[in-house]
């Protein structure tokens, strides 16, 4: 008789632990308080830092460069590859992680160019670039000069991101995100008058299209020039690390985030989990919980804070905590 499964599919707790860290720990509840269950490990992510770790996770392979870093000096970077097909994370080369303090006007994409060359140099046709977590906010400029002459004729480029905003304007890159790496009023000013120009060089036409502001403009860059397309990166995760047949045949999805809130619904992971689970029932685990889970389509959400009400201490001990919350979800849904 088969047991009953349960996919443990989070996305990273941001700043905390890993989504492969978060699945280990739910798994290890899981398995402790119902030793008969089949439990599936399937971290996930929505093109921003940890999207490397999902592919690693679901089959792909690791490889490492030493890049140009967002400052100039040279940083370990990574990227997974599975046959022809490449991840890429524009925050395994440009991420704000990687300051030692914020750089709105300096940080350079040229790293991420790096990185897709070296991705086309082991043969791959296909490849994804999550978007998410950039220091930069340069239009891509640093990665078509890292790129240089290097042709995409022939590959499909693919942008993972969790955002849609457009490239110039209020919603765009600079107004939205570079305080968010650090620019004050001025130097948003300063980085929207660089885009505007750079976009005027470039492809005007491009600036208003969907994504060409992720990632501090790097979607632009790659929308105008490589002939990219843009996608939300966690049905682009969803799909290459196989969760649709992950799914079929389970009992219960378990999915999360570091904060589940209004923002959750617009391309965050566990939204795209939910959606991508069918009738299969899906809760959650979380830091904190500030929306009803049935908003989300959600059955239930676990969330750290209602363990452990001292934030200090559910931050620096997050892991004990999911494991505790894996028990409770297995004796709250699996127990017969």
């Amino acid at each position: 008789m088969a047991h009953p499964k349960v996919v443990v599919a989070p996305d990273k707790f941001k700043g905390s632990l890993t989504a492969p860290r978060v699945a280990a720990a739910v798994a290890r509840g899981l398995r402790e308080a119902v030793p008969d269950l089949d439990v599936r490990l399937h971290p996930v992510a929505d093109g921003g830092d940890g999207t490397v770790d999902a592919a690693v996770a679901a089959g792909f392979v690791k490889a490492g460069r030493w890049v140009t870093g967002p400052l100039g000096k040279p940083v370990p970077a990574s990227f997974a590859v599975r046959g022809t097909t490449a991840v890429v994370e524009v925050a395994s080369a440009a991420g704000l992680a990687l300051l030692e303090r914020p750089a709105p006007l300096d940080a350079t994409s040229h790293g991420v160019g790096e990185l897709l060359k070296a991705a086309l140099d082991s043969g791959c046709t296909t490849i994804v670039l999550g978007l998410g977590g950039s220091a930069c906010t340069d239009g891509g400029a640093g990665m078509l000069e890292a790129l240089g002459t290097t042709s995409f004729e022939g590959v499909d480029l693919v942008l993972a991101s969790d955002v849609d905003n457009p490239l110039l304007g209020p919603s765009g890159a600079a107004a939205v995100y570079g305080p968010q790496k650090g620019a004050t009023p001025e130097q948003v000013e300063v980085l929207e008058a660089r885009l505007a120009a750079f976009a005027q060089r470039v492809g005007p036409e491009h600036a208003a299209r969907p994504g060409a502001g992720a990632a501090g403009g790097i979607g632009f860059a790659a929308l105008a020039v490589l002939g990219a397309r843009f996608r939300p990166g966690i049905d682009v995760v969803l799909e290459l690390t196989g969760f649709a047949e992950a799914v079929a045949g389970a009992s219960l999805v378990v999915t999360g985030e570091g904060s589940l809130d209004a923002q959750t619904r617009h391309g965050k992971a566990p939204y795209g989990v939910v959606r991508a689970s069918g009738d299969v029932p899906v809760v959650a685990v979380a830091g904190q919980c500030s929306v009803e889970p049935g908003d989300l389509g959600l059955k239930a959400v676990y969330a750290l804070l209602d363990v452990e009400p001292d934030v200090t201490r559910c931050l620096a001990r997050p892991e004990p905590l999911l494991h505790v919350i894996g028990g409770r979800i297995a004796r709250e849904w699996m127990s017969e």
